[in-house]
């Protein structure tokens, strides 16, 4: 198996980024017209300074409103929306379903993509990869695309301003990272790309959960505040560049499919992505007998920022042993990354892990 690694083409992160749209497209040679597919609340804030930065740089553009989930139907009417407008290059602006409706859309057009995330919650912007769900939310399938998004371009300012959830569900997403490619790596299984990881994809792994530890709690604070800061900037980098390169060349394990697991069950789907993800990591811990100062320091981690350690923040009850069989179920389907453990994950494993998980969160 060859060792395989992926990254997007151009990385821009900083304060008033926004306004440096247009000159990076064009920096990459993506000219217009272009068509943004972007979130109502931040086509509301950002609509005017995209008409400036994209004027300047001469690239027409138009913008059709994301409808908030990920599904086919809304690919489908974004192909519709891109080929009527003659669009040459796809804009994702907004927060994580969005931009992977962004890259379906680009993928199947076969145009060049670029992802202005307005959140730090999870680290899909870098990816080469979307989540589709159905229209009632659950965990549909993955979608893998032949290359990166051409430019990440991330406005510290504008996560700064968003609700702090988002920035520490962030850090749950990204707080799997390095446990999950550590598994991989350990049981010399492939990651995302079919491929087996390099050092560099562990070691990215790896300073994702260092940064994490040393400014979680400090990024959390400035968002309070509404402020850009350094802790700020670097776990933002953390939940975006860090997790993004870390889970597609590191690999993902137990963690990630114990949230498509939790996506059948309706009362989970007020939790984001990565809250589930955090929670789904306490089982992957336990189920791997990691050992106990480990786990220790993660749930200490997670208790910090707010990230979810039990069933009941995730909307679930541990009195409800149907759907704790049927979420179990889910997350050991066939081709679930549940299995890139180096040993056998079967559901009355996970679900024992997830009675466990609760009860350990709860203590």
């Amino acid at each position: 198996m060859l060792n395989l690694f992926c990254a997007p083409a151009r990385y821009v992160q900083g304060r008033d980024a926004t306004d440096a749209l247009g000159s990076e497209m064009l920096h990459l040679g993506l000219e217009g017209p272009a068509l943004l597919i972007a979130g109502a609340t931040v086509t509301q804030e950002l609509e005017k300074r995209w008409a400036t930065t994209l004027g300047a740089a001469k690239i027409d553009f138009s913008i059709r409103v994301f409808g908030g989930e990920c599904s086919q139907s809304e690919i489908d009417a974004g192909m519709r929306d891109a080929t009527e407008r003659g669009a040459r290059v796809i804009v994702g602006a907004g927060g994580g379903k969005c931009l992977d409706a962004a890259r379906a859309v680009a993928s199947a057009l076969d145009l060049p993509v670029v992802n202005c995330p307005s959140l730090a919650s999870s680290d899909a912007p870098c990816s080469a990869l979307s989540v589709i769900y159905t229209e009632s939310g659950a965990f549909d399938r993955y979608l893998f695309y032949r290359r990166n998004p051409d430019l990440v371009l991330v406005d510290t300012g504008v996560v700064a301003r968003a609700p702090v959830r988002y920035l520490v569900s962030g850090m749950g997403d990204a707080l799997a990272t390095w446990f999950e490619a550590r598994t991989v790596i350990e049981a010399r299984g492939s990651n995302q790309l079919g491929g087996a990881p390099t050092v560099t994809a562990g070691a990215l792994a790896r300073l994702c959960y260092e940064t994490l530890i040393a400014d979680g709690l400090a990024a959390k604070a400035a968002v309070e505040a509404r402020s850009v800061t350094p802790a700020l900037d670097r776990v933002v980098e953390a939940n975006t560049l860090l997790s993004g390169l870390g889970f597609e060349s590191g690999g993902l394990a137990i963690a990630h499919s114990v949230h498509n697991g939790l996506t059948v069950a309706a009362g989970t789907h007020a939790s984001l992505h990565g809250e589930k993800v955090a929670f789904g990591l306490l089982v992957q811990l336990i189920v791997e007998g990691r050992p106990e100062s480990e786990i220790d320091e993660v749930v200490a981690f997670s208790r910090s920022v707010g990230l979810p350690l039990t069933l009941a923040r995730v909307g679930l009850s541990e009195h409800e042993p149907d759907l704790i069989e049927a979420i179990a179920e889910r997350t050991v389907a066939e081709g679930e990354t549940a299995h890139h453990e180096p040993f056998p994950v079967t559901a009355p494993l996970i679900a024992d892990g997830i009675y466990a998980a609760d009860a350990r969160g709860r203590r």
